[in-house]
């Protein structure tokens, strides 16, 4: 419980610190044209963050658990250096094209945001290629059970950020959130990198790295499509006013930031445990595991949603309700936020849910659940903006991130029911 508490504590403070980021930048430059394009300028580096970085954590973490030191440290060198040269050719592809498939992304936007999206864009590829990076050394970590520097690294990364940030802001404009947020993304690297301890002659596995690439593949490739949801919302809210897209953006994140604290503190410290007990066949144990941290999760982000509803408007008000922000911007936000309940909810006991999968190697079924549920969703999400605007896209959102969760537990209990009878 001392360890749930500080690394949840840790998880709030860097979130906030992200928002933060966010917040200073929107009350300073107001809800417009130029956030939008910052947004917009964010959403394939965050598709790589959701396709891969998570990807990464879900199958390195098991794969080195309970490894010796010198293996875990020869194995994390031997991906951290892979990965990162690997993102850095995906980044410099993207942009060099970026001027062709920004425009395709967003086709609402005027030929200046197009113009100040594309250079912002580029900026913030290169903080792409330190959040792949950086999530094979959390991985490193996460195995070690050394959670806690793990998670004090970003937040030194977003102090630093923001440091740079209040000066920057007025003298350079939106283009200094831009690099604020590659501070944010590339200080935790400097900061965890030693912790591998020193580099010496990489021996490429051929086993470990076809044990972690037949892991990586189905989550790859089913997540490639499935997350592309940010692109979605993108292309959509493109095509709403100006400063739409930001209001979305920002509700989004804070449930986000919301749902990842609890997960920080739940869920991360769950999986070695998990890996563990799978490996040793222990089903009982696993299954009492992760049902008690379903429980948790759901009590915690249910009370802070109903606390919402009545709280939430007067409390956005007081945060982002100035500057550049409208008592109209505040309401829009309220309301996004209340039709992504699910989003808090279902996404938090997701992450139980998942992370109970990869813990035992099963990339392909949580994959599988995330495209057919994603299938059907696509096409009700655009029906649902053209009909009822932003908040129909929340909405849908909700419902979507609600039936994958519910689709994982169903199967999830069967494969526990069947495991844990041959083990008898």
């Amino acid at each position: 419980m001392r360890l749930n508490l500080t690394l949840g504590w840790l998880a709030a403070l860097n979130l906030v610190l992200g928002v933060g980021l966010q917040w200073y930048v929107v009350t300073r430059l107001g809800v417009g044209s130029n956030t939008d394009a910052l947004f917009a300028g964010m959403a394939v580096p965050q598709l790589v963050l959701a396709v891969v970085s998570a990807s990464l954590m879900h199958v390195l973490v098991p794969l080195l658990s309970g490894e010796d030191e010198e293996r875990q440290r020869q194995a994390a060198w031997m991906f951290f250096l892979g990965i990162t040269l690997l993102f850095a050719i995906v980044a410099a592809v993207l942009a060099i094209t970026a001027h062709l498939w920004v425009k395709w992304l967003l086709p609402g936007f005027s030929a200046s945001s197009l113009e100040l999206t594309i250079r912002l864009t580029r900026i913030q590829l290169v903080g792409m290629v330190f959040t792949a990076s950086v999530s094979v050394l959390w991985a490193a970590y996460h195995a070690r059970r050394r959670f806690v520097f793990a998670e004090v690294s970003p937040v030194i990364g977003s102090i630093l950020a923001l440091v740079i940030l209040v000066p920057a802001l007025p003298r350079y404009g939106i283009v200094a959130a831009a690099w604020a947020s590659v501070g944010r993304a590339g200080i935790p690297v400097l900061l965890l990198l030693p912790g591998l301890g020193t580099l010496k002659r990489i021996r490429w596995e051929r086993a470990e790295v076809q044990s972690a690439w037949s892991r990586l593949r189905p989550l790859l490739v089913g997540t490639a499509y499935y997350k592309t949801d940010p692109l979605v919302d993108r292309f959509l809210s493109s095509m709403a006013p100006a400063g739409g897209l930001s209001i979305l953006y920002l509700g989004q994140q804070i449930w986000g930031a919301a749902s990842t604290i609890i997960t920080k503190a739940i869920a991360a410290p769950m999986v070695p445990q998990l890996a563990e007990q799978a490996k040793a066949g222990e089903w009982s144990r696993f299954q009492a595991t992760f049902r008690s941290r379903i429980v948790w999760m759901a009590a915690l982000t249910g009370v802070g949603f109903l606390a919402f509803l009545p709280f939430g408007q007067p409390i956005l008000r007081l945060l982002i309700g100035h500057g550049g922000v409208t008592a109209q911007n505040v309401s829009s936000l309220w309301r996004i936020m209340v039709a992504l309940a699910g989003v808090l909810v279902a996404g938090a006991v997701g992450q139980i849910t998942s992370v109970s999968f990869y813990a035992f190697g099963d990339t392909k079924t949580p994959t599988r659940l995330g495209i057919l549920t994603y299938t059907v969703y696509v096409p009700l999400k655009v029906l649902a903006f053209f009909r009822f605007g932003l908040i129909g896209v929340a909405a849908a959102t909700s419902l979507f991130v609600i039936l994958n969760v519910l689709l994982q537990l169903r199967f999830l209990g069967s494969i526990m029911r069947s495991r844990e009878a041959v083990a008898l």
